[in-house]
């Protein structure tokens, strides 16, 4: 028998029933909380790039650059924050105010300097021992310039006469003791295949090994495999045998077709040469070409690396 008291707890139950199954609905359509994602960090690239100072020679030779405006324009004309110098630009220059003047200029623009390429000291491998001591002391400048202005390299030749053995003996020789000057200022000195025996990669390489010190190293050049009017040295083969020592590496280009690219060598080819070596510094572009003018063709360059450089990172 159903009394009151039950038919009136009956209604309650029902009544307190309805409001929380509505409750369960709309808390059920209610879209799920994402969980806060942090953003990731931008991968670094591949390498860097800075502008050798030699891609404007024309231009300073002129007098319509002045050197310590160089930095500057390397950021503001091409937006690129690193930059390697050539000696010829401030040979009578570097005295410390000079130099601590250029270094102001570079933290002012937000540029940082690579090397200084030095050109027209003597011969480090001079068969005189006297001559060759003096390239060692003429070269003590620029390692000061280069340890002031926060440089890890200086730019250097292998120059001699003799056999292929003796200039690699006189090479090592004069190599090494400018080597043991310059660490004491943590300046590394490297060489660029640079004309001469130099051009050749096996005996560049070979030399690298003789002076067998922490500071040497090399300094491939894209462009630079002549070794004798008429005789070329394979550059792909070149860069291979210099990329285990190279502690820089410089992008010599000439000229670019209509989809811009490099029209005398394959930078795909040589840039990844460069990468399987394990290479990851800074790649200085050194326009020498003569149909575009220097700004074009410094701007070519770049594009044309930064083009290859994503490329590769894409399939990192």
């Amino acid at each position: 028998m159903v009394t009151r008291r039950d038919t009136l707890k009956a209604a309650l139950a029902s009544s307190l029933v309805l409001p929380l199954a509505a409750c369960a609905r709309a808390a059920s359509s209610q879209p799920a909380t994402k969980p806060e994602t942090k953003a990731q960090p931008a991968k670094p690239p591949l390498f860097e790039i800075s502008l050798a100072q030699w891609s404007l020679h024309k231009t300073l030779f002129k007098g319509d650059l002045d050197h310590l405006d160089f930095p500057a324009s390397a950021a503001n004309d091409y937006g690129i924050s690193a930059v390697e110098y050539v000696n010829a630009f401030f040979k009578e220059k570097n005295s410390p105010a000079y130099v601590r003047t250029l270094k102001q200029r570079c933290e002012d623009a937000g540029v940082k300097s690579v090397l200084i390429m030095c050109d027209g000291e003597g011969h480090t491998g001079d068969p005189d021992e006297k001559a060759r001591l003096k390239a060692v002391d003429n070269h003590r400048k620029w390692i000061d310039a280069a340890a002031a202005l926060g440089c890890h390299s200086i730019r250097v030749n292998a120059q001699s006469s003799g056999t292929p053995e003796e200039q690699a003996r006189l090479c090592a020789d004069g190599l090494r003791r400018l080597c043991e000057v310059a660490d004491a200022s943590g300046i590394n000195v490297i060489v660029e295949n640079h004309g001469g025996l130099s051009s050749n990669g096996a005996w560049l390489a070979g030399v690298m090994k003789r002076v067998d010190h922490p500071r040497v190293g090399t300094l491939p050049d894209f462009g630079n495999f002549r070794i004798a009017e008429g005789q070329e040295y394979d550059r792909y083969q070149g860069t291979a045998e210099l990329m285990p020592f190279a502690k820089g590496v410089s992008a010599k280009s000439h000229d670019f077709d209509d989809r811009g690219e490099e029209t005398t060598k394959d930078y795909r080819r040589l840039i990844r040469i460069m990468l399987d070596a394990g290479y990851r510094g800074y790649l200085g572009i050194e326009y020498e070409g003569g149909r575009l003018s220097e700004p074009d063709g410094i701007r070519a360059t770049k594009k044309l690396i930064e083009t290859v450089r994503a490329e590769f990172a894409a399939r990192a």
